[in-house]
C-alpha cells in the first residue's frame, strides 16, 4: 500500500471479490457522492465493510493485487479528480461509529463518527475540551491523520491512541507520542487505517461546556461560508500569515475557472458553485498558488486532500 502501484483488474478477481463479499462491494461506483464538493469520477473497486473482521479478510484478499488502495471518511477535504480512482476506495461508514465512555473524562470513538457528534457526546457527558470538535468538518479518523483544529487547539491535545489495522490485517494500538503530530499532518505509515481513537478531556459542568460550544459555532458561521459544496479551508496557514490574508492581499478574493470560484465569505474556501469539475477546482488552486507565490514569495501547501489519476 505504501507504494501505490497501478494495475488493471482482471475480470477473475472482480467476480471473486463480488462474490466473497457481495453487497458491501460495488464497481465503478460514482465517488462524487461521497465528497463535500459532489466531484470525482469512478471507483474501481469500492467497498464499505460491514466490520471490522470483513474489512480484515478483504484486506487479507486484495494483499497480493497490488491495488491503489485508498480510505475515504466524510469526503470533507478530499477532491476527487474526474477521471476517478483506478483502485480500490474504502469506505468506513457507520459500522465504525461506536462511541462510549470509558472514564468519566475519557471516550472511545470509532473512525468513521463525525467529529461534531464526539462534541455533542461530550457535552452531553460533561466533558469539556472537545468543543472545538463541532466546528471540524469529517469523521474522527481523517482528523486525526491530519491533526485537526481551529481556534487555538487540535486533536493531538486530546488524544491518547488509536487502533489501526494494517495492510495483512494485523491490529496494533499506537499511543500520541509515537504518532509525531505537526500541523495538520502526522507521521501515521500510509498503510495503517486508523479503526478508533481514545480521547481525554477534562470534567466540567455541562452548561459551561454548552456554551462554549455555541460560541464556537457561532464563530464558524459568522467566519465561513455553509450550505454550499466546498472541501473546507484549500490551504494551510502559513508560519507568518493566515491562507486568506495571503489570498487576499495578493488579490485573488476574485478569481474563477469555470464554476469553480472563490467563496465571498473566507477566500481560503473554494466551491463548486454548480457545474465545476474537478480540473476547474485544481487549476483554481494552481492559479491562487502561482499569484500568491509571484506576489509574496510565500509557496502556499494544500490542506485538502487531492486523490485520483490526473489522466
Amino acid at each position: 500500500m505504501d507504494e501505490r502501484v497501478e494495475t488493471n483488474l482482471m475480470n477473475s478477481d472482480t467476480e471473486n471479490l463480488l462474490q466473497k463479499f457481495e453487497k458491501n462491494l460495488i464497481l465503478k461506483e460514482d465517488l462524487s457522492k461521497y465528497n463535500w464538493f459532489n466531484l470525482g469520477g469512478p471507483a474501481d473497486i469500492f467497498f464499505k465493510p460491514e466490520n471490522k473482521e470483513q474489512l480484515k479478510n478483504f484486506l487479507k484478499e486484495i494483499k497480493q493485487k497490488s491495488y491503489n488502495i485508498y480510505i475515504l471518511g466524510a469526503g470533507s477535504n478530499t477532491l476527487i479528480r474526474d477521471s476517478g480512482i483506478k483502485g480500490v476506495v474504502i469506505k468506513l461508514g457507520s459500522k465504525f461509529s461506536d462511541i462510549k465512555l470509558l472514564e468519566k473524562d475519557t471516550i472511545e470513538v470509532g473512525a468513521g463518527i463525525l467529529d461534531r457528534k464526539v462534541a455533542d457526546f461530550a457535552q452531553n457527558n460533561c466533558i469539556s475540551n472537545l468543543e472545538f470538535l463541532s466546528c471540524i468538518p469529517g469523521s474522527i479518523g481523517g482528523a486525526v491523520i491530519m491533526n485537526s483544529g481551529c481556534y487555538g487547539t487540535d486533536i493531538s491535545k486530546i488524544l491518547l491512541s488509536i487502533k489501526v489495522i494494517d495492510e495483512k490485517g494485523e491490529e496494533k494500538e499506537i499511543p500520541n507520542k509515537d504518532i509525531n503530530f505537526c500541523y495538520r499532518g502526522s507521521a501515521i505509515p500510509k498503510n495503517y487505517i486508523i479503526l478508533s481513537a481514545i480521547l481525554k478531556g477534562s470534567n466540567s459542568p455541562k452548561n459551561s461546556i454548552e456554551k462554549k460550544q455555541r460560541e464556537l459555532i457561532q464563530r464558524k458561521k459568522d467566519s465561513q461560508p455553509s450550505q454550499v459544496k466546498t472541501g473546507g479551508s484549500t490551504f494551510k496557514n502559513d508560519n507568518t500569515k493566515k491562507a486568506w490574508q495571503l489570498i487576499k492581499e495578493s488579490g485573488c478574493e476574485k478569481f474563477s475557472v469555470g464554476d469553480a470560484k472563490i467563496s465571498e465569505k473566507h477566500c481560503n474556501f473554494f466551491i463548486n458553485n454548480g457545474n465545476a469539475k474537478t480540473s476547474d477546482i485544481e487549476a483554481l488552486i494552481t492559479k491562487v498558488k502561482n499569484q500568491v507565490k509571484s506576489k509574496t514569495g510565500i509557496n502556499l501547501e494544500l490542506e485538502i486532500k487531492i486523490i485520483g489519476d490526473e489522466k
